[in-house]
């Protein structure tokens, strides 16, 4: 079972401000934005004093943790949060929200309970119903709340009056697991055992006729058939004594009934092994960040007197999102480089390191991003990374050309003096001057060998010292006309070589940068297309898990002689199964769209910085000795 790792206990996420408004805790918000990873989120609800805190304590892996109290008061307010992580799914977080009990006569506020099984809604993966005795019409009028969620949820910003939208609340509602607490009946129908899921099933079988009282016990059934497509139910027999129920957190498992223990084992097995991380429209998982972000729009719009709506939902969890996504991108990408970087250094190990670093942050980017579908901000984060890996190897050329130039001081030191002297300014000693000319130049080359600016930085000394070198040559006395202008031509020449090895050593500079650049592409490209595979793969289970709902549902109406409803049915079946050949067919020309993109992006990034770097020492070439 899980532990609370990340949490030592639970904190509330949503709670009434001193205005009795619903808001979101700062401290809940703050665990959840330093959850990177998916989230696997499972809430309860229920009405109070049915034992809800207890599943999620079992959940957790805790004998304690959410209040669970002893009397009729109802112990939670609001939606309460536990962190732990996941038990079977590696690199996932379990959020477990335990919410007020519903139903609570002291509040007096019936919104509230309705919002707070909204937000329970849409905020979770799995919703957990906890009720205590049996699944009759008394249970299911209980669940009032879920007859209310198209009042009070739209999927869309704007649905025409004659569009069937269920099987868009199906694909993005939770998973519904009914949990039937101190079951004492035995799961029989007709003499014959049945299993938990289909007690739950019959139960909601509907009843033919038009009458209002039929149709208010068909509408809760209704609801739940069409609104959640996976559908499961626990029964859990009494789990101790009523003295014993009064300290539940202080039982060992040895004082509690043992089918109950073994149900609560199984339940949670169930839990841990199906339960989804959360997405939102397009199949998108999100993190705990998001969650975070999440609950705060919705809240925004409930405490603005509108009905939240998880397309404008969406809209506005991508702005936040993404902007925060580029930042701590970047931010992932420039604590790797400069922990690891260490300058001067060969460009091709800093370009392994800015590798790692820059797939380390579009990683982290693809996770938080949200929604970027003209890949807006991905194109922001691939411009910034490049400028600050610009400015890197920047640093780097700058490194090495201050290395080199101290190296370059030290060694021809004495070539220097010997000009400032006039050594050379006599009989022979053009030569003299030639020589040791050339055996500094081999000394310097020996201690840089390493450096990438040693060509460069002895090309523009070399070039700098042409007028000192023929100052010396027609000085020298020794030399014929013809000899002076033969050794002239000889230092053009050597001069010209040494500026050549200083351009192939830009050359290969700019040849690494076109490299960097190239795979900065690819991979930008191949995050895209796994994310772009595992949200269309989400999106077609999504849509499979929808239309099998369905077409169960449509065969249970022709089963009970509902004609028209299934006439009905079979209408929203063929509609979805057309959508799902539409989203098919134009996966590829949007996958060649944001290939595109990033192709364009690509052309307009990489600005050159070689030049940069060759006029720094330029600059300083006009100072130096």
């Amino acid at each position: 079972m899980a532990c609370g790792g990340f949490m030592s206990a639970p904190v509330c996420l949503i709670e009434n401000d001193e205005n009795g408004k619903l808001c979101v805790g700062k401290e809940a918000k703050d665990i959840l934005d330093g959850i990177k990873e998916p989230v696997v989120v499972v809430s309860v609800v229920g009405l109070y004093r049915t034992g809800k805190s207890y599943l999620m304590n079992r959940l957790a892996g805790q004998q304690s943790g959410f209040a669970l109290g002893c009397t009729i008061e109802s112990k939670t307010k609001g939606i309460w949060m536990w962190c732990v992580p996941h038990p079977n799914k590696k690199g996932h977080t379990l959020v477990l929200l335990d919410t007020e009990g519903l139903g609570d006569v002291d509040k007096g506020d019936e919104k509230h309970d309705t919002w707070i099984f909204c937000l329970a809604v849409l905020l979770s993966s799995t919703l957990v119903y906890n009720s205590l005795g049996v699944i009759d019409n008394t249970a299911l009028e209980k669940l009032h709340y879920v007859t209310e969620l198209t009042e009070n949820i739209r999927v869309k910003a704007e649905v025409s009056q004659d569009e069937d939208d269920s099987a868009d609340y199906m694909r993005i509602f939770p998973s519904f697991v009914w949990a039937v607490r101190d079951f004492t009946l035995e799961l029989k129908k007709d003499d014959k055992p049945i299993t938990s899921d289909e007690y739950l099933e019959s139960a909601l079988k509907l009843k033919s006729g038009n009458s209002p009282q039929i149709e208010r016990f068909n509408l809760p059934r209704r609801c739940l058939l069409h609104f959640f497509a996976v559908r499961k139910c626990f029964v859990f027999p009494r789990p101790a004594s009523t003295q014993n129920m009064r300290k539940m957190e202080q039982l060992t498992e040895e004082e509690l009934e043992s089918e109950f223990l073994e149900q609560a084992n199984t339940f949670c097995s169930y839990i841990y092994d199906n339960a989804e991380p959360k997405v939102v429209s397009g199949g998108r998982t999100i993190t705990g960040t998001a969650l975070g972000n999440l609950a705060e729009v919705y809240v925004e719009a409930i405490r603005d007197g509108k009905v939240p709506c998880l397309e404008n939902a969406v809209l506005s969890l991508a702005k936040i999102q993404n902007v925060r996504a580029v930042d701590q991108a970047l931010e992932s990408y420039m604590t790797e480089m400069l922990c690891m970087a260490q300058f001067p250094m060969d460009p091709a190990d800093l370009s392994d390191i800015h590798t790692v670093a820059e797939k380390k942050a579009i990683e982290s980017f693809i996770t938080m991003s949200f929604n970027d579908n003209d890949q807006i901000y991905q194109k922001e984060l691939m411009g910034k990374i490049h400028n600050e890996y610009q400015d890197l190897c920047q640093q780097n050329h700058q490194a090495s050309l201050m290395q080199c130039e101290e190296v370059l001081r030290d060694v021809f030191d004495k070539l220097e003096k010997g000009i400032s002297d006039g050594l050379y300014l006599k009989p022979g000693g053009s030569r003299q001057y030639r020589d040791m000319l050339a055996q500094l130049a081999e000394e310097y080359r020996a201690k840089t060998r390493s450096q990438i600016m040693c060509e460069e930085v002895l090309s523009m000394y070399l070039k700098a010292k042409e007028e000192v070198g023929n100052m010396i040559l027609q000085a020298d006395q020794s030399l014929s006309t013809a000899e002076q202008e033969k050794e002239v031509q000889r230092l053009k020449k050597e001069i010209l070589e040494q500026r050549q090895r200083g351009l192939e050593e830009q050359n290969r500079l700019q040849e690494q940068a076109f490299k960097d650049m190239q795979r900065t592409h690819d991979e930008h490209v191949n995050q895209i297309i796994h994310q772009m595979e595992r949200e269309q793969e989400r999106m077609r289970r999504d849509n499979e898990r929808v239309l099998d709902a369905k077409l169960r549902e449509k065969e249970t109406l022709l089963e009970q002689g509902f004609q028209k409803e299934a006439a009905r049915m079979q209408s929203e079946i063929d509609s979805l199964k057309a959508d799902m050949n539409k989203q098919e067919t134009s996966q590829p020309s949007t996958m060649s769209k944001v290939l595109d993109g990033i192709g364009t992006a690509a052309t307009f990034v990489l600005p050159g910085f070689i030049p940069k770097v060759a006029g720094i020492g330029l600059s300083w070439l006009s100072k130096l000795f």
